[in-house]
């Protein structure tokens, strides 16, 4: 016991530097790292079903931690962190409450959360019973005339907070009839509004959608048709007509006499479009050919157009000469095929008129020493719109020499 009370203070020591020996070799072994978690899941717990919190709360709080990295690889894993907001215990009214941290792994040392707290805001669920009302905007088309709606539901029950739940007014759906031309028959979104008309947050509506017809007849005297565009003439030689549109495609009429335009074939048409020699789109307005006593609603013409376009085309041309360019001084070349054919491309009055020296083929020696080579021609088409589809053969075999230099014949 003697020994043991003079050297204590030797034992000591020696444990204290053995922990901090221990603590280093763990610490090298593992580092600490410090990290931060942005999307922890905030969940909220042990909220009377009876009330309602107004107040937004964060769906999610940052955490940073310190740990070992083995540890991370464990927080990492989903479910690891967990904050959680406790409502138990609360009534109607406004709270401060603090966000509890949830660490399954350890060790860890929590170094920031934010947020660390949440206001809520807890009112007593309310709900209540509303008719539905059909607020229409716009007129059906001219000569059409809309019948009264029909609604299924006509009443919906709304919920949510009491505060907001009393500033409900109106229950309703927005209907736009503008230049409708066919009965509504659609299933719309109910939006709940306050005096001011506008729409109340933090409200459930069930059911969510109401389906609403409007049944809309045309009146009598009035009748939608077809428009046909009459062509006549003939489009220039080598060209074709692509497309004919015309807008508006339907038109409505009127009769004082209903059974004039009940007596239509259900189409009428234009004045007759002269497109005689045409070589390029055409775009107009046409008056349209209407029987008697009989009017058009609008517009009294209708927009025409008339896409014409060249007709294309493919031509080959034969025997097309192969020109040497870039053959160095005191050189000759020997071209094999000398001629090539060629097939081209465009629009056909374009091909009608092109000749053979219109396309130049080309085959470039620039640079290239006396010997025998396979090269790729080239071309060059002299007008426009026309392209090389292809040329045959696609290789040609150049052979460069050094001419032979003539021995002067002796005099006698």
């Amino acid at each position: 016991m003697r020994w043991l009370a003079t050297n204590i203070r030797t034992l000591l020591l020696a444990l204290v530097l053995a922990v901090a020996v221990w603590i280093s070799a763990v610490t090298s072994a593992d580092p600490d790292d410090v990290q931060t978690l942005t999307s922890v899941p905030l969940s909220v717990i042990g909220q009377d079903p009876s009330l309602i919190n107004v107040n937004d709360l964060p769906s999610r709080v940052e955490v940073t931690l310190r740990a070992p990295r083995s540890v991370w690889e464990k927080l990492s894993q989903n479910n690891a962190v967990q904050a959680t907001l406790d409502l138990s215990g609360l009534g109607s009214g406004e709270y401060t409450v603090g966000v509890k941290l949830t660490v399954t792994e350890r060790p860890y040392q929590l170094i920031l959360a934010n947020p660390t707290s949440v206001t809520v805001h807890l009112e007593p669920l309310a709900t209540r019973t509303m008719p539905v009302e059909v607020s229409i905007t716009g007129e059906p088309a001219l000569g059409f005339q809309a019948g009264e709606e029909t609604k299924d539901p006509k009443t919906v029950t709304i919920s949510g907070p009491d505060s907001i739940v009393k500033k409900a007014k109106r229950a309703r759906i927005l209907l736009s009839l503008a230049g409708a031309r066919g009965s509504i028959d659609q299933s719309i979104r109910v939006q709940v509004v306050d005096d001011k008309n506008s729409a109340l947050p933090g409200i459930t509506v069930s059911p969510e959608v109401v389906h609403v017809s409007i049944p809309i007849r045309q009146q009598g005297g009035f009748r939608d048709v077809a428009v046909k565009v009459v062509v006549e003439g003939q489009q220039a030689a080598g060209y074709r007509i692509e497309n004919v549109s015309v807008f508006p495609p339907v038109v409505t009429l009127f009769a004082s006499d209903p059974n004039l335009v009940d007596q239509l074939p259900g189409v009428v048409e234009t004045l007759p479009l002269d497109i005689q020699d045409a070589k390029a789109n055409i775009s107009t307005r046409l008056a349209l050919d209407l029987p008697a006593n009989i009017s058009i609603i609008g517009s009294k013409t209708v927009q025409v157009q008339v896409g014409v376009s060249p007709i294309q085309t493919s031509l080959t041309l034969l025997n097309q000469t192969v020109n040497v360019i870039g053959l160095k001084d005191g050189l000759d070349a020997r071209v094999s095929p000398q001629a090539i054919d060629v097939i081209i491309s465009g629009p056909l009055p374009v091909l009608d008129t092109l000749t053979p020296q219109d396309v130049v083929i080309n085959v470039d020696v620039s640079g290239l020493e006396p010997g025998t080579h396979q090269l790729v021609p080239s071309w060059d088409v002299l007008v426009s719109n026309v392209l090389v589809e292809s040329i045959l053969p696609g290789t040609v075999e150049v052979i460069i020499f050094v001419p032979d230099t003539p021995t002067p014949t002796p005099g006698p």
